[in-house]
């Protein structure tokens, strides 16, 4: 008996000494970085270098939040529409896109960079027009705790395929012995290289109407300096959200809610519940539409944002 464990002790010793060395040779064997597009637009929002961009020159401003995995790029079929009738912004959160990468990441983190952003676009303060928030799945969340921690400077908060809660049960992010160098470098540096991977999340997420997704585009904010230590600690404590006790208060803030979801989306929540929980109308529901719904049925997304009151 004691020989078979020994022998199994060193065969999994040998093992995990082969996939160590394959993981560090592979590591240096690979270079995930890659320059951000030419053209982009920054600005300092509450300390944080910000990839921002802005359309229309009238109307009621709206301020786009997306959500994780996400960056400005998300709303490029939604912001023509928009901007008929708005001034539209929209923004990196910090930890994706080419935003400057600053952790901690937490919800109340978040939510300092957008109030940030508002400064920085003149947007809330005394005598300054007040946005309407809309935030994508994560950017719900943020939405959220920025309103509820400055709800005179906001116009109205829109909740798009997400709810602003933890994830049910409180779920963690990955084992945390997958966050271990060289482990960690090795899984996000393949899966970065998993087209094929990256596009069955991306339409299991959208409805069979999306474009064919861009590849390059989406990867390459996260081959950018610091994006990889970035994703983990993000990821380490879950996806960033608001308490539903605290989330519950903006049910007493008088000012325009909606929540617009895709009627398929089975990942951001759910709409009914979410919009009782935070005081708004009846939920829109977008037919045949999944949880990237800006991207799938800007159309919708726009006339609803156009119809808050």
């Amino acid at each position: 008996m004691k020989r078979f464990l020994w022998r199994g002790f060193v065969g999994l010793l040998g093992f995990w000494l082969i996939v160590t060395a394959a993981s560090f040779v592979f590591n240096l064997a690979t270079n995930p970085t890659a320059t951000a597009p030419a053209g982009l637009k920054y600005v300092d929002a509450g300390g944080f270098k910000t990839r921002y961009d802005q359309w229309g020159t009238s109307g009621t401003p709206v301020v786009l939040v997306h959500g994780a995995a996400e960056s400005v790029d998300t709303w490029s079929r939604l912001v023509p529409l928009l901007a008929q009738n708005h001034r539209v912004y929209a923004y990196d959160i910090t930890g994706y896109g080419y935003s400057e990468r600053k952790a901690p990441y937490t919800i109340e983190h978040l939510a300092a960079q957008l109030l940030g952003f508002l400064d920085a676009m003149h947007l809330g303060g005394p005598g300054e027009p007040r946005p309407i928030l809309v935030g994508h799945s994560l950017g719900a969340g943020v939405a959220a705790e920025a309103t509820l921690e400055a709800p005179a400077r906001m116009g109205g908060i829109v909740f798009l395929d997400g709810d602003g809660l933890p994830l049910p049960g409180g779920r963690p992010g990955p084992p945390r012995w997958l966050i271990v160098p060289p482990y960690r470098t090795s899984l996000f540096r393949l899966v970065l290289d998993q087209g094929w991977l990256l596009k069955k999340i991306y339409n299991s997420a959208c409805s069979p109407g999306c474009p064919q997704m861009d590849v390059d585009a989406w990867t390459r904010p996260f081959r950018q300096p610091g994006a990889e230590q970035a994703i983990w600690q993000m990821t380490a404590n879950g996806i960033p959200a608001v308490a539903p006790d605290r989330l519950a208060k903006l049910a007493d803030l008088k000012l325009p809610k909606a929540v617009v979801f895709g009627a398929d989306d089975t990942n951001g929540g759910n709409a009914t519940e979410t919009a009782t929980r935070i005081g708004a109308p009846a939920p829109t529901l977008i037919p045949n539409a999944n949880h990237l719904t800006p991207i799938s049925s800007p159309t919708e997304v726009a006339a609803a944002i156009d119809a808050l009151r």
